[in-house]
């Protein structure tokens, strides 16, 4: 028997095959329909496959505007732990978040997309919320590991935080001045105006 979504298969559209398709055409829907008004059966009929497929390739409609958001973590810990010794800690943050927001100019469009959802639709906050405290404590251990501190004192917990806040600051600068402004540009400016304030970071905890 043909199931719902698939009797609404946009005809002409070949058949979504692929993670990344299949969020594009996501990306398209939100764009022309709004977020909260695409369901997970629209996404299905345009890509021609059944809801079980879908959810083969995605847990939920939120789970596919982060894309494969575990494995950027886990790239923005590589770049972390390749970052040189010698340099001072907020040097190698910034050098790292810059390069982990580097895209490739084709991409662009679609990132902007995709942040432009997740910094603005509501229904995708609490995400944003445990996915980006993820993120704040790979940043709070690399300067745990670097100062020798636990993960739980205060320098690492502000240094995660701070740079979080920089960082989505900046991209709510990029997504409100258009096309113009290049994000990683703005990230290394964001985090260089923040970089002094933590001068203090790689010396000794003072005692008791």
């Amino acid at each position: 028997m043909t199931s719902f979504s698939e009797s609404r298969r946009v005809m002409g559209r070949p058949r979504v095959t692929s993670r990344a398709a299949l969020e594009r055409l996501a990306f398209e829907l939100f764009a022309r329909q709004g977020f909260d008004e695409t369901t997970v059966d629209d996404i299905a009929a345009a890509a021609g496959i059944g809801r079980r497929t879908f959810f083969r390739y995605f847990a939920s409609k939120n789970d596919l505007v982060w894309g494969d958001f575990d494995e950027q973590l886990r790239r923005l810990r590589t770049l972390l732990d390749e970052a040189d010794p010698s340099a001072p800690i907020m040097d190698a943050v910034r050098r790292a978040v810059v390069e982990f927001n580097r895209f490739d100019p084709r991409e662009v469009p679609w990132h902007r997309q995709r942040m432009k959802l997740i910094l603005t639709v509501p229904t995708l906050q609490a995400d944003a919320t445990l996915r980006y405290a993820s993120w704040r404590r790979i940043v709070s251990e690399f300067v745990a590991a670097r100062t020798g501190q636990p993960v739980s004192a205060m320098a690492p917990r502000l240094a995660g935080s701070v740079i979080l806040a920089a960082a989505v600051t900046a991209y709510e600068h990029w997504l409100s001045t258009g096309e113009g402004a290049a994000l990683a540009d703005l990230l290394d400016d964001t985090l260089r105006r923040v970089e002094a304030g933590f001068a203090e970071l790689g010396r000794a905890p003072a005692p008791g």
